[in-house]
């Protein structure tokens, strides 16, 4: 692709309107008399382009025909949305927070959308966005953004892996409300721990993330926030159940207790018992097990003095068996008869947060976090035996004001972890203990011109690698009102879990060797990589349809990897890299509204990460080099006399991979170079017969796209060329689901 085309692909053509100001004053009644009010937030919906109002509460601000919603925002009083349709001038009276005044809704907000504010870009995927697919847990919530792709780590644990940017979870920093929460032994089984009913929204941010939240992010970050009771259904019932033989129930209560406080209690059980195995190879296609999840969730809000206080309280019960059909625990459990694994895991959570906003300043607030998580896996792989114990504690301190005007914003803080490690391989004991103590400053320029900086920096220091710094920088510039272009750059480091981010290792009878002995965990060095990227954001209108398009590329360099080697057919190598690691992800994604109701979606993918490995500077192995995407939903209007419909529907296309060489086998146990592209389909109608009630069919793999024998030597799993660890495609066949859900609203809402 020629430098011209890119750089048309940046520019693509933008579109703008005439342009004057709006003006007007902002008070708040002191008894029956209005008051002006300084540093109000007057902003256009869904833009960056916003002021604030002066000591006489007035304000000026740029107007376009485009914009027809005007917020207007203060902390302590309600924010109010004004419908604009031509140029006037605004007297607009506030109101204090702890007032009952009817408020009314002007914009629903968009089930899916990427925004020109913020000096990040960010994705957002909302309530409706999440309903397009059964999203039975977190993994299964991105089937509808091309930005996340979701893979198998092999062909027997059914444990799903996320990636994005060309790197796979681990580099990805996953937040449950801006605090860390799917990290070391939960790191791979953790997606599965999240049910979906309970995520109102994902965020999605791409390369260097804040540095608030911690030193580990290298690729991005994601952010899910949980259902809050005080603004969630009365009551919410949501059955699912599959082709395969899967079932599953979702039920959630919340409870407004007084003016403040509210509950919810959030329940979640799965159970898969049926065996199945569609392509005749002798082991199942998905393991049997079940989960139980309990959550309960205590939100306190104390409007008077700006007081906002969350706890959340989480046990889970995870069982899973798999391996071959015939296999019995209960007779060959660690036996060479059957090969077989169980997987039983334990979970308990504790999040905190409790944050003030001073009302007579506005720009000033505080917050802590906290953090208890246990995890407690049981689990053998074959002949092989492996647990992990882990128990953290996470504090995170934020203060944050203004240096001389809201212009110049800071946030500063200090952070502790400590992870402790009780972790064994059959007789060898990997147990440790990671602490960390640092404090961070992350300052933010925006005075709502073109340009806006956030500047981070954080020092910690670590038990085992001692004192790191992690600076970060992330810019803005909004070229036109409907053209942004974003830049970022910044470095991150992480300690490798090697057993628990690899779990295709004990899924073949390869030899194991660590190499590089030393201090660290498992004789390793920590891996660091540095992250740039640059994006741009073009929004426009065609006719009266809006559409937008994303053009970005990352580049990650990694200063030390752990390298997990599958290029020797009888040994799997881990070592400290020697040489170089790189990652090159190019995205260009279009969202066009293409008549009313009807939405589209597509995007192209280019991602290639290349490594040192013994044998040579190589593509990473089982990673599509090229994906294509295509998003269809289309809704009808609910009414009164009439059920709403949605369809959807998503097909992928992904490009060849490389395999790792398997040439010293036996030639029927020889793999390709590289595997064939293939296509993916998934497609879901929802029926709405009410505000309460809806009834939901759709199909997954509907093209029915296998992969041919994804277990090397499954008829002798105890020998030495046994290996499911080649997985490049779906194992599953074509699965049909059906559901419903059901809400009650409570009254007092």
């Amino acid at each position: 692709m020629s430098k011209f085309l890119i750089w048309g692909m940046l520019v693509f053509p933008y579109f703008l309107w005439g342009q004057t100001t709006l003006q007007g004053k902002i008070s708040v009644l002191e008894g029956n008399e209005k008051v002006p009010i300084q540093w109000v937030d007057v902003r256009w919906m869904d833009t960056k382009i916003y002021t604030q109002t002066d000591v006489n509460g007035a304000f000026e601000i740029k107007y376009s025909s485009d914009h027809n919603a005007l917020i207007i925002s203060h902390l302590g009083y309600k924010t109010d949305t004004i419908q604009i349709s031509k140029i006037t001038n605004i007297d607009h009276t506030l109101t204090l927070n702890n007032t009952l005044n009817e408020v009314t809704l002007v914009q629903k907000k968009k089930d899916f959308y990427v925004s020109h504010a913020g000096v990040n870009l960010s994705e957002v995927l909302n309530k409706g966005e999440l309903l397009k697919a059964a999203c039975c847990n977190l993994s299964e919530s991105f089937e509808t953004n091309p930005s996340i792709d979701v893979t198998f780590t092999d062909a027997v644990t059914g444990i799903k892996q996320i990636q994005m940017l060309g790197l796979s979870s681990p580099y990805l920093q996953f937040n449950q409300e801006n605090i860390p929460g799917i990290r070391g032994a939960n790191q791979l089984y953790g997606f599965g721990f999240i049910p979906g009913t309970w995520v109102e929204s994902i965020q999605i941010s791409k390369g260097a993330g804040s540095v608030l939240n911690g030193y580990e992010s290298i690729s991005g970050q994601v952010n899910f926030e949980l259902k809050k009771p005080e603004t969630s259904d009365g009551a919410f019932l949501n059955l699912y159940a599959s082709q395969n033989g899967r079932m599953e129930v979702n039920a959630d209560y919340s409870h407004l207790i007084g003016k403040h406080l509210s509950t919810g209690i959030f329940i979640h059980g799965n159970s898969l018992q049926i065996k199945n195995d569609h392509n005749e190879d002798g082991f199942l296609d998905t393991p049997i097990g079940q989960q139980i999840n309990v959550m309960n969730r205590w939100n306190y809000d104390d409007t008077h003095h700006n007081w906002h206080t969350s706890l959340i309280l989480r046990y889970l019960k995870d069982e899973r068996q798999a391996g071959q059909m015939d296999f019995n625990p209960d007779q060959h459990a660690l036996t060479s008869i059957y090969w077989g694994s169980e997987t039983d895991i334990e979970k308990m959570d504790t999040y905190f947060k409790i944050g003030k906003v001073f009302p007579d300043l506005p720009y000033k607030s505080m917050g802590f976090q906290a953090n208890y998580s246990y995890h407690n896996q049981d689990s053998y792989y074959g002949l092989n035996t492996y647990k992990i114990k882990q128990n953290s504690l996470y504090f995170n301190y934020i203060y944050q004001s203004i240096l001389t005007n809201t212009n110049h914003k800071f946030k500063t803080g200090l952070s502790f972890t400590r992870d402790l490690y009780k972790e064994y391989l059959n007789t060898t004991d990997y147990s440790r203990t990671d602490q960390s103590i640092g404090g961070f400053f992350e300052y933010n320029y925006d005075n709502g011109g073109k340009l806006s900086i956030n500047a981070g920096l954080r020092g910690d220091h670590l038990n085992t690698w001692g004192f790191f710094v992690t600076p970060r920088l992330h810019l803005r510039y909004q070229i036109y009102e409907k053209t942004t272009l974003r830049a970022s750059i910044g470095r991150g480091l992480r300690t490798a879990n090697i057993w628990v981010e690899n779990p295709q290792i004990f899924i073949t009878n390869r030899s194991v060797d660590i190499l590089n002995s030393g201090d660290g965990s498992y004789g390793l060095k920590p891996e660091i990589a540095w992250n740039t990227g640059i994006n741009l954001l073009q929004t426009y209108r065609l006719g009266d349809r809006n559409g937008s398009i994303t053009t970005e590329y990352y580049f990650t360099r990694f200063m030390n990897q752990v390298v997990v080697d599958f290029e020797n057919a009888r040994k799997v190598s881990i070592y400290n890299l020697d040489g170089k690691s790189v990652a090159h992800s190019f995205q260009v994604s279009l969202n066009q509204e293409i008549a009313k109701g009807l939405e589209m979606r597509i995007a192209f993918k280019n991602t290639f990460q290349k490594t040192d490995y013994l044998s040579g500077y190589l593509q990473k192995p089982l990673q599509a080099q090229q994906r294509y995407f295509v998003n269809l939903a289309y809704k009808t209007t609910l009414t009164e006399k009439n059920a709403q419909w949605h369809f959807d529907a998503t097909l992928n296309h992904v490009g060849k991979m490389r395999i790792p060489d398997t040439s010293m086998n036996p030639s029927n146990f020889q793999l390709p170079t590289f595997s064939n592209g293939y296509f993916l389909m998934n497609a879901q109608i929802n029926r709405n017969f009410s505000k309460n009630f809806s009834t939901y069919i759709g199909g997954e793999n509907l093209l029915n796209t296998t992969q041919h024998h994804p277990i090397l030597a499954h008829n002798s799993p105890f020998s030495s060329y046994f290996d499911g660890s080649m997985i490049y495609a779906p194992i599953d066949g074509s699965m049909i689901y059906i559901g419903l859900r059901y809400n009650i609203t409570n009254s007092s809402r």
